[in-house]
C-alpha cells in the first residue's frame, strides 16, 4: 500500500465527518465547502477501488488546489475547517511524492 493510500484510509472517518460538518457550519459563507466535500468523496471512493495501488487523482487534487486557493484557510472558519484543509494538503503532498 502506498503512503498516500495509507494516509487516506487512516484519516477516512475523520475526513468524512469533518467534510460533512464544514458544509453545515460554513456552507452559506463558503460554498466551496460543498465542492471540497464532493471531491473528498471521489478521492475516498477511488482510493478504496484502487486497493493497494495509488489511484489517479490528478483532476481531484488540481481542482482542490484551485477552489481552496492552495489550501489557504479562510480567516472566519473553525478549527474543523482548518483541519480539513490541513489533512487534504498533506494527502495532496503524499500523492505527489
Amino acid at each position: 500500500m502506498t503512503k498516500f493510500n495509507d494516509y487516506i484510509n487512516t484519516n477516512a472517518e475523520k475526513l468524512d465527518l469533518y467534510t460533512t460538518a464544514i458544509t453545515r457550519a460554513h456552507g452559506k459563507n463558503h460554498p466551496e465547502a460543498f465542492d471540497v466535500r464532493d471531491i473528498y468523496v471521489r478521492i475516498q471512493d477511488k482510493t478504496q477501488a484502487a486497493g493497494e495501488v495509488q489511484p489517479d487523482l490528478n483532476t481531484e487534487f488540481t481542482t482542490l488546489r484551485e477552489i481552496s486557493d492552495n489550501y489557504a484557510i479562510p480567516d472566519d472558519v473553525c478549527g474543523t475547517y482548518a483541519a480539513v484543509y490541513t489533512m487534504l494538503k498533506e494527502a495532496d503532498s503524499l500523492y505527489l511524492s
